[in-house]
Formats: structure tokens, C-alpha cells, sequence
């Protein structure tokens, strides 16, 4: 019994323990309300006192209070007032918490800086990070603000958001001043400058002492709150933007009055003005922008005093100057002399004219061809021709069948010349005489046919006639007459002369003499751009052509348009419907100021606010696509300033026969039709594919082909010529479905030909060992794209590559560079290294492409295309640079291209500045096809099309066994493979047939 009892006791007393715990716990419960609102880490001094003032006495801790003395205050029936008290003060402290982190959160940001060239002195980079946090610390701040527990920070938040703004604002000018001292340092770092603009040169100087203070400081301690702490930082830096913007107002009406002083200067942007400006100690240094202001002079030859004493083509040909320029007389003034320069130009090619002139009747014309340059030749040639066709005329039908005789043998005598050794000089030159002889002949031959018997006859005047009347060259067409303006164009190849040619002519020359303008419109490939070039080399006439973009204001035109009235120039405006129609309107203003201004006949006027001096030969000409996408319709006041000249389809057999005859064919006209009739057959009977195109362009790139072919083997014969200039042209952009049609077709028409294979083993070699390096597999599909890749490159400059992923575009690219480059280190094939440039034009915005004005300031930028376009252009080695344009093609980016891909090579920025594409460089586009790009860009292109399901899996099976360790490739080589055949195929056609992409 007493152990049970005992048994009893020793049970009870934990459950006793338990019981008593739990009691205490319930009895505690209800404090707990108590202690949620009295313990809270947010209550301040202010809440207790408030709290206090509730209960009627003070209940604020200190060191001595306990939660029992606490409790036993009854605070229960006050509980309710106590929670709104304790509540708020939960939400101020996470107010309080947020605001003591953004502090916080400032502590790690600094700013990013690097070291400005060789200076010494610190620029900002990246501030998308601080400009992020800062953006999302302001809406915070302003939020805060707005809540109903902010009044006990009020003030604190109010000085944090003002603070806040501060620095915003200051990075804001700080940029702005970043970006206008990188723009004006290498400017007014050149002493010639700071000499000709000693005012902004002293306001520069203290604004980069400002820059230099302002920087030093950032580089010592670069946190963001320190660094834009920095006592006055704003205020310095708002007065040094003001005094960049006056510098900025300076440096313009400096380049405006320079522009005044030398009008061609208004075709070049201020960069490239300021860059020629700078060079005022060595004349020589000028040399590499010359062809901006001068098309035809590529270089000048100076004496060793810096005399001027000829002028050199971009071809070479030498033209020596009638007077000696003197560049030191100019005493700095690079302007002055340039304008010596184009004044002695002319006077320079008007006096070889006369020598030339006089020299024509005593000396026989085969010697004289070759003994003057070759714009002379053409001239005089001309002034000749239109005097004998007077005489011939008199004669009756008689006289015109003499001469008929006599213009024959002397073209047969000048054909004998181009197929014989002839220096390069003299094979521009008598190419492009041929061109003109074969026209003359064949007016003579229609002037025969219709019996013209008086020299007033329509048949005749419609000609473009050269007279010398008043010591000067005349120009007449119809009852319209033009002279000559002896500016220098160099030695290059004329146009051929086609019915189509001389309508064009008659419209322009015609619109010219009532002062207006003229407006060829008509399909892409049709001659329209390259027909007013020509016909401003047949007047001598400064020619300045420009693509126009969908950017374009009435600002940048404006500085075109004060150019082209104070030059005289004429310009051919490219794709002028792409301009925005607001602007269209603007423009039609201020071309109808220059044209009243002409006929007015006054020597100066005003055009936009500016007195500019007018020279009358001034002539606009607009290049139009009929509608399609970014076109738009030209607005009646400007349509009214405009005659229009439909361009359809050009004569392209009597193109290629004249052509095929200036490189020295003999059978050109049989040839010339069997061009013709291969892209005709091929339109007909081939599939209709977006990258296919046989107009006009893809024509001159066989006649190109067949040139280069016929100079390296001159006695071989043409047909085999000629045969491998459309296979290598053609043949690489057709479907594979389409070649064995294409190959019926040549078949047909060159019956018997063989094509001799041709020689590529040292270039296969070099392109087999880079294929090692980089584990290419040399399937036959590959060698043939990256053979013909190789010759495409050789014969047009800007081609494209198309077709699906997996296609091996990017590698036939990659793999040609390296090749070359190879053969180069070889010194075999006397080929070069290669540097390209890869671009994702759909990755940027066209601003960021092409360059763009700020909005606010009209600042320029320049985009990725200009800066790789300007580097690569102005390199003078003869190495091989490519700008690879890697993304999908659409007529909004690629529009912007067309003068560079057609026969004028020029990047035309918005800014003014247009960029000569040198002969080293390649534009290569790399896409999947062409669904969006317009017949303007597909005409301009040469086109590579590779077919994945030609190339096929193995080849990438093969490379792909071949990165596997050596011992399992050893080991299980045929395994591996009879995995591979076994799974793939099946997989590949499953995934074809059954699976939706």
C-alpha cells in the first residue's frame, strides 16, 4: 500500500508541474495583445509620450521597468488606442528601414571611369547602372512622400528627394559636358585652330581646366554620393555647357563662313571640315580629303617649297596646272588655296583642251589618242566629229556615206589599239572613246537612213553637239545650249549611248535650259542615277550624288541646297521619295528660291537667313522607284519644279555589243545577244525566287567578268570567255532544281564549248589546310561555294549570301578570310590579308546604325555602319576589309545602302558626309532570304545561295566524331558510326514530315 501511494505521489507531481505551467501560460495570454503593441521595435519617444497622455500618467520605459510593473497599470480598457499608436509606428519604422537602405544602397555605387587616350585625364563610361537606381530611388522617394506616416521624416525625405533630383540633374549635365569636351578636345587641341578661333579657344581652356578639376576629384574617391557632393559641382558644370554652347555657336559660324569663302565645303560634314581646317603648318596633310571637295583629283603633285604644280586622277593620269599655286601665300588659310586650286583646275583643262585642239589636225589620231588625257580626248574628239557631220551634211547623201567610211576605219584603227599592250591610262581612256566613236557612227549611219540632207533637221539637233565659240567649249541639244565647265573628272569609262540614253539627254538638258530640274523615274536597274552622272562627265560639271534616307530634314538638305547654288554643282538625289513628305514640302520651298533666284539672273541672294553667292549652272535632279514599301508620293509644289523622264528597260544587247567591244571582242554583237538571250530564256523558264534578278545590272556584271577574262587571256577564244563569265556570275545564286535547267540553256546557246576547268590548286591547298585548323569537312558542295564565293568578290563589291540555317554561310565567310589570309603569309596568288567586321543591323536602331541628330541640339553621332565604313575606307594598305551585315534584310535599313551597292560605292550619311568605299572593301550580307528587300537592292547585289539539304548532316557528323577523345574514336569508330546512320536519318525524316516548325 505505501509503495502505491508512493506510486501515487511520484505520477501527481509532474501533471501537478504541468497543470500549474499551463495555468500560468493561460493566465499569461492575455497579456500577449499587451505585450504585441508595447514591445514593438518601431515605438519611439513620441509614441510613448502620446501613449502616456492616453492613460493620464507617464508610462515611458527606463532601466527599471518590468513587464510585471508594466502590467500592473491597467492598461486594458486603453488597449484599442494603444494598437492604432502601435500600428502607426510599425509603418514609420519600415518607412525609417527603407529610407536608412537607399542610403545604405548608394555606399557600394561608384562611378566607372577610363583613361581618355594618352591625357592623363579620367572620363566617365557606363552610367546605366546609377541612372537605373537612380530613376527607381526618386519614384520611391515620391511615393514615401505620399504616405500618411511620413509626417515624423518629412523633412529628412523632403532634403533625400531634393538631394536625389540634385544629382540626377547633375549627371545630366555632366554627360552633356562629357559628350561635347570629347567632341571639342581634338578640335581645339590643334594650335592651326586655337589660332583661327582665339576666343572659343580661351573659353575651351577654361572649361577643360573645369573638366580636369571636376574629374581628378571623381578619380580620387568615384562613389556616387561623395563624388557628386562635391561643393559647387552643379553650378560649374551648368556654366561650362553654357560656355560649350557658345563655343559650339562659334566653331558653326566659323564653318559657315568658311563655307561661304569655299562653297564645295558644304558637301562635307563638319568633321571632315575641321579635320581638313586643322591641317594649315603641311599642305601635303590635305591630300587624303581631296577627292571630298574635288571628284576627279585624287592627288596633287607639290614642289619642295609646297607649290602646286599638277594635279594627278584617282587612275593615275597627270594633268599639270597652268599656274603655280602657291600654298604658302595662303598663310594657313587651307580654304584659300583650295579655291586657287579649282580656279587653276579649270583654267588647267580648258587650256590642255585648246593644245589638244590644235594638235588634232596635225597628228595622226592613233598617236593623239594616246598622248592627251582622256576627258580631253572625248572632247575634242567630239568638237571634230560635230564639225565634219556640218560638212558631211552639206554634202548631201554622198558626203554622209564618205564619212560613214571614214568613222568606220578610224574606229576599226582605235579598236586595233584596245586589243594590242596598252598602259592602263590609255585602256580607260580608249574604252570609253570607243563607247563614244561606235555612238557616233551609228547617228551618222540614222542620219544616212532617214537622208538628212540639212543641218536644221530634228534627227540632227536632238544630238548632243560640241562647238568651240568664244574660246570656249559650247554644248548644244535641240535648241538648248550648255557650256562646258572644265571641271576635272579624272579617266573613267562613259556610258553606252542608247536611244533610251539620249531621250534622258534631251528631257534633262532641256529641263535645265527653262531652269528646271529633272526627275528620272522608273525601275530599279534601268540607268536612272548613272545617266545624270553621265551626263554631267559629257558637260564637265561637278556631279554630287546622294542617297537619300527617311532621316533626312530641310536642315541637312538646306546645307546641300546652299552647296549646290554657291558651286554651281549639279546633284542627283537617290530614292528622293524615301524623304518624309513634311520635309518634301520644305524642300520644294527652298529649291523655288534658288530657281527664282536664277532666273532672276543675280550673282547673290538669300536662302534660308544666309547671303550665299549663286553661280546659274546649279541643277537638282531626283531619282525615283515606282511606290513600294518607305516611298513616298511627291507633294504638287515640288512635282511642279520637276520634269519627268520615264526610264524603261535599256537596249541591253546594244549595251553589251559596244561594251564587249571597248575591252576588245571581236565577234561583240553574236556575243551581246547571247547575254541577252540567256537571262531572257532564264526569266522564262527558271522558278521565280525573291534573290533571282536579270536586269540591267546582272548584264554589266557578265560584261565586267568577261573584261577582267579577256585582258588576262587575250587570244583565248571568246566564246569560252564569255561562257565562263555567266556560269561564274550566275551559276552560284541558282536553286539547285534550277541548275540543270540553267546548264540546258548555255548548252543550247554554245553549242560545242567546252570550259576548261579551271586552275585552283594553290588556293584549294591553303583553303584545305585551314579547314584542318578549323575541322571543316571539304565536301564538294563546300569548295564549290567558297570557290565561287572568291569570284563573286572579284567582280562585285556588295553580295549576299542566302539561304537557310545550317547552310554554311557564316563558315564559307569565315573560311575564305582565313584562306586569304594564308595565301598572303604564302606571298602566292598575290592575294592579301583580310579584316572584317561583323554587324547585326537588326540588333540597333537605325540611328545607331547609320548615325543621328539629337533632336534638342542637332548634334551629330555617328552609327556602327559609318564609324567601321570611315576606318575601313580610310586605310591605305592593300589589305582586304568585308563589313559582314549578319540578320534578316528589310528595305528600312537596307535602302540606306543603295549608293554604296550600285556603281557610285558612297555611304551617304545624313550629317552631309559621304564616305568613297575603296576598291579593297567588300559589303557581305549574310540572310535567309530576301522577301523584304525591294528590286532596287536585290539588282545591286551578286548572289551566293546555299542549299543545307545539298550540304547534308554527315559532314557536321564528321566534324563532330572528330572532337571526341582519340581513344574512343579509335576504338569505337565504326560503332559510333553505325549508331549515327542508324538514328539520324529516320529522326531527320520524322521530324520533316511529322513535326510543324
Amino acid at each position: 500500500t505505501k509503495r502505491s501511494d508512493m506510486g501515487k505521489d511520484v505520477q501527481s507531481a509532474p501533471v501537478r508541474i504541468a497543470a500549474t505551467v499551463q495555468e500560468q501560460i493561460k493566465g499569461f495570454k492575455e497579456y500577449i495583445p499587451t505585450l504585441q503593441i508595447l514591445c514593438n521595435p518601431g515605438i519611439r519617444k513620441r509614441h510613448w509620450t502620446r501613449m502616456s497622455e492616453v492613460i493620464g500618467f507617464d508610462i515611458t520605459p527606463d532601466s527599471g521597468t518590468t513587464l510585471r510593473k508594466v502590467l500592473k497599470n491597467d492598461l486594458a480598457p486603453h488597449l484599442e488606442q494603444f494598437e492604432v499608436i502601435s500600428g502607426g509606428a510599425s509603418k514609420e519604422f519600415s518607412l525609417e528601414k527603407a529610407m536608412a537602405k537607399m542610403v545604405d544602397d548608394w555606399d557600394p555605387i561608384a562611378f566607372n571611369t577610363t583613361q581618355y587616350r594618352d591625357t592623363g585625364i579620367s572620363i566617365l563610361t557606363s552610367v546605366d547602372e546609377i541612372q537605373t537606381n537612380l530613376d527607381d530611388q526618386i519614384v520611391k522617394t515620391q511615393t514615401m512622400r505620399g504616405s500618411p506616416f511620413i509626417k515624423p521624416f518629412e523633412a529628412e525625405i523632403k532634403v533625400w528627394e531634393e538631394r536625389l533630383l540634385k544629382m540626377q540633374d547633375t549627371i545630366d549635365e555632366w554627360l552633356k559636358m562629357q559628350a561635347q569636351w570629347l567632341y571639342l578636345e581634338p578640335i581645339f587641341s590643334s594650335e592651326d585652330i586655337m589660332q583661327q578661333m582665339p576666343e572659343e579657344g580661351k573659353l575651351f581652356q577654361q572649361v577643360d581646366k573645369t573638366w580636369k578639376e571636376v574629374m581628378r576629384h571623381t578619380s580620387k574617391d568615384p562613389r556616387v554620393l561623395p563624388a557628386t557632393s562635391y561643393p559647387g559641382l552643379a553650378e560649374k558644370l551648368e556654366k561650362s555647357n553654357k560656355q560649350l554652347d557658345r563655343i559650339q555657336k562659334g566653331l558653326n559660324a566659323y564653318l559657315e563662313r568658311k563655307r561661304l569663302f569655299f562653297p564645295r565645303f558644304f558637301f562635307l560634314s563638319n568633321d571632315e571640315m575641321l579635320e581638313i581646317l586643322s591641317e594649315t603648318k603641311d599642305p601635303t596633310r590635305v591630300q587624303p580629303h581631296l577627292k571630298k571637295c574635288f571628284e576627279g583629283i585624287g592627288k596633287l603633285e607639290f614642289k619642295e617649297n609646297l607649290d602646286i604644280c599638277a594635279m594627278y586622277s584617282s587612275e593615275g593620269e597627270k594633268v599639270e596646272l597652268s599656274d603655280l599655286i602657291s600654298t604658302s601665300a595662303a598663310k594657313g588659310s587651307v580654304e584659300k588655296w583650295l579655291l586657287q586650286v579649282q580656279d587653276v583646275m579649270y583654267k588647267s583643262v580648258r587650256d590642255v583642251i585648246v593644245r589638244s585642239k590644235d594638235a588634232y589636225p596635225i597628228t595622226t589620231r592613233t598617236d593623239w589618242v594616246r598622248e592627251w588625257p582622256g576627258q580631253v580626248i572625248l572632247c575634242v574628239g567630239s568638237i571634230y566629229w560635230t564639225t565634219e557631220v556640218h560638212e558631211a551634211i552639206q554634202g548631201g547623201r554622198d558626203g554622209l556615206v564618205e564619212y560613214l567610211r571614214f568613222l568606220s576605219k578610224q574606229l576599226e584603227d582605235i579598236v586595233v589599239l584596245v586589243r594590242g599592250k596598252l598602259s592602263k591610262q590609255n585602256r580607260i581612256s580608249l574604252g570609253a572613246l570607243v563607247t563614244i566613236d561606235v555612238h557616233a557612227r551609228d547617228v551618222i549611219s540614222e542620219l544616212r537612213d532617214k537622208g538628212v540632207h540639212s543641218d536644221n533637221d530634228f534627227m540632227w539637233l536632238c544630238q548632243l553637239r560640241y562647238y568651240w565659240e568664244d574660246d570656249n567649249v559650247a554644248v548644244r541639244i535641240t535648241n538648248a545650249t550648255v557650256w562646258y565647265k572644265y571641271e576635272y573628272l579624272g579617266n573613267s569609262f562613259r556610258l553606252v549611248i542608247t536611244p533610251l540614253t539620249d531621250r534622258c539627254y534631251r528631257t534633262l538638258v532641256g529641263a535645265y535650259h527653262l531652269n528646271l530640274n529633272g526627275a528620272p523615274e522608273g525601275p530599279a536597274g534601268t540607268g536612272k542615277t548613272e545617266t545624270t552622272k553621265d551626263l554631267a562627265k559629257a558637260l564637265a560639271v561637278q556631279c554630287v550624288v546622294f542617297n537619300c534616307s527617311d532621316g533626312l530634314d530641310y536642315l541637312a538638305m538646306g546645307k546641300f541646297f546652299k552647296g549646290l547654288a554657291s558651286c554651281g554643282a549639279w546633284a542627283c538625289f537617290d530614292e528622293f521619295n524615301r524623304i518624309e513628305l513634311e520635309v518634301l514640302s520644305v524642300i520644294a520651298q527652298q529649291i523655288l528660291s534658288i530657281i527664282r533666284a536664277v532666273r532672276a539672273k543675280v550673282n547673290r541672294f538669300i536662302f534660308e537667313g544666309t547671303e550665299i553667292a549663286l553661280v546659274p549652272s546649279c541643277y537638282v535632279c531626283i531619282t525615283m522607284n515606282p511606290g513600294y514599301a518607305g516611298r513616298s508620293e511627291l507633294p504638287d509644289n515640288l512635282k511642279v519644279l520637276f520634269r519627268t523622264v520615264a526610264m524603261m528597260v535599256p537596249d541591253y544587247a546594244l549595251i553589251g555589243e559596244i561594251m564587249l567591244y571597248s575591252y576588245g571582242f571581236v565577234d561583240a554583237r553574236n556575243l551581246s545577244v547571247k547575254i541577252v538571250t540567256t537571262y531572257r530564256l532564264c526569266s522564262e523558264q527558271l522558278s521565280s525566287q525573291f534573290h533571282y534578278d536579270y536586269g540591267m545590272r546582272a548584264v554589266k556584271a557578265v560584261l565586267a567578268a568577261a573584261g577582267n577574262l579577256k585582258l588576262k587571256f587575250p587570244t583565248d577564244d571568246e566564246n569560252v570567255l564569255l561562257l565562263r563569265s555567266i556560269i561564274d556570275v550566275n551559276l552560284p545564286k541558282f536553286l539547285p532544281h534550277d541548275i540543270p535547267l540553267f546548264r540546258g540553256i548555255i548548252s543550247d546557246l554554245f553549242p560545242g564549248v567546252d570550259l576548261p576547268d579551271a586552275d585552283y590548286d594553290v588556293f584549294m591547298a591553303a583553303a584545305k589546310e585551314v579547314g584542318d585548323r578549323r575541322n571543316l569537312q571539304f565536301v564538294e558542295f563546300f569548295t564549290e561555294k567558297l570557290v565561287q564565293m572568291y569570284e563573286m568578290m572579284i567582280v562585285r563589291h556588295g553580295f549576299m549570301m542566302v539561304g537557310d540555317p545550317f547552310g554554311t554561310k557564316t563558315t564559307v565567310i569565315q573560311c575564305l578570310a582565313d584562306t586569304l589570309t594564308l595565301l598572303k603569309e604564302r606571298e602566292e596568288l598575290n592575294e592579301n590579308r583580310v579584316h572584317y567586321r561583323v554587324v547585326n543591323p537588326k540588333s540597333v536602331t537605325m540611328g545607331q546604325l547609320f548615325g543621328q541628330f539629337d533632336p534638342v541640339s542637332h548634334e551629330w553621332t555617328d552609327g556602327i555602319v559609318a564609324l567601321t565604313f570611315r576606318e575601313f575606307a580610310s586605310s591605305t594598305s592593300d589589305d582586304r576589309y568585308w563589313v559582314i551585315f549578319d540578320g534578316p534584310i528589310d528595305t528600312l535599313w537596307i535602302e540606306s545602302m543603295n549608293t554604296v551597292l550600285d556603281d557610285n560605292k558612297k555611304l551617304c550619311l545624313m550629317s552631309g558626309e559621304i564616305i568613297q568605299m575603296s576598291n579593297q572593301m567588300s559589303l557581305i550580307f549574310e540572310c535567309r532570304d530576301l522577301a523584304q528587300a525591294s528590286p532596287a537592292t536585290v539588282s545591286r547585289c551578286g548572289m551566293i545561295y546555299l542549299e543545307p539539304s545539298t550540304f547534308g548532316w554527315e559532314p557536321l557528323a564528321k566534324s563532330w566524331v572528330q572532337t571526341l577523345p582519340k581513344l574512343l574514336q579509335e576504338t569505337y569508330n565504326d560503332l559510333l558510326w553505325s549508331l549515327i546512320n542508324w538514328l539520324i536519318k529516320p529522326c531527320l525524316r520524322f521530324n520533316y514530315k511529322n513535326c510543324k516548325k
